[in-house]
């Protein structure tokens, strides 16, 4: 399909936004706030503790600061936006902010889906095959991996932005939504969009089910290296340094399946609206938690940079 800028008759779009000017909303939209700022303190403190500790010097702990990374810019391609819209009053977004939102939020969850299933292939290999884990983990073969989730990624959402902004939209301004998501902009398209909206289903439909199948022959395959196992201490250590990683593989992969595997005939913007906000706020803030709660050796890095800290008193 050709670009149609020329027939657009609208310069900007309106965001409705998440919440209204109620005692309810007000107290929901402190909650998000801070979610935000705990997401951000998390994943930046990941950041910090991992280049600053050589004992998370390791393959899982690299790919776990790209994620970190990942979710922090998530994040703040929404919220600071919607914060800014409500405490105004209005949420207008021009062209090329909407593209830039769509480009980013596409880009970041096509990486943060590949980027899961290389971190549980790191798994697989740790557990099922030790002696060979740093030939096969080696450092260049982990930033050829994080360079292909970013690449795949902005490729998807490069294609998915432009085409999507390539319709005219002559009607409505008002986008049901607290962010460009491109369901809610494609309903105010002038022009018949079934053919793309079934194509981009089928486009997300295999972004996430090609890296969930390799997570899924990861995890299959380190059960049964487990099982093998004669020893109770080593299956439970196994399982442990799984666990972390399959908890952040159910909370995303669970939203982003109920959010882009549906038909577009079983969504509302409600439903939308609250998918959206689990996947863009609550997933980048429960992630760092996760891994620093159930991780010792994280732990450990934190009590060693708090340690530092002359706010950490000094001992006698």
């Amino acid at each position: 399909m050709a670009l149609m800028k020329n027939q657009t008759h609208i310069s900007h779009f309106i965001l409705l936004g998440l919440f209204n000017h109620t005692p309810l909303h007000l107290l929901l939209f402190s909650i998000i706030m801070v979610m935000f700022l705990v997401a951000l303190s998390g994943n930046g403190l990941m950041i910090l503790l991992i280049n600053t500790d050589s004992r998370l010097h390791s393959p899982i702990y690299f790919f776990l600061s790209w994620l970190s990374l990942m979710d922090l810019t998530l994040i703040s391609t929404s919220v600071p936006r919607m914060a800014i819209d409500y405490l105004l009053g209005h949420g207008s977004i021009s062209f090329t902010g909407c593209g830039l939102q769509i480009l980013f939020f596409v880009t970041l969850l096509g990486d943060e889906c590949f980027l899961l299933a290389f971190m549980a292939y790191d798994r697989y290999v740790a557990i099922s095959n030790p002696l060979r884990y740093s030939v096969v983990m080696s450092c260049r073969v982990c930033w050829l991996m994080v360079a292909l989730c970013w690449l795949s990624g902005l490729v998807d959402g490069l294609i998915q932005a432009i085409y999507t902004l390539s319709f005219p939209y002559c009607g409505s301004q008002e986008i049901d939504h607290f962010f460009c998501d491109i369901p809610a902009v494609l309903k105010l398209a002038c022009a018949d969009t079934s053919l793309y909206q079934t194509m981009i289903y089928v486009c997300c439909v295999i972004m996430l089910l090609l890296p969930f199948s390799v997570i899924s022959v990861s995890y299959l395959l380190i059960f049964v290296t487990v099982l093998r196992m004669h020893s109770a201490e080593g299956q439970k250590k196994a399982f442990a340094t799984c666990s972390s990683h399959m908890a952040v593989v159910s909370l995303f992969y669970g939203a982003a399946m109920i959010a882009y595997m549906r038909p577009q005939t079983y969504h509302s913007s409600k439903q939308d609206k609250v998918v959206s906000a689990f996947y863009t706020m609550i997933t980048p803030m429960l992630n760092p938690l996760i891994y620093s709660l159930r991780n010792k050796e994280v732990a450990g890095a934190l009590k060693k940079l708090l340690g530092r800290c002359p706010c950490g008193g000094r001992q006698e």
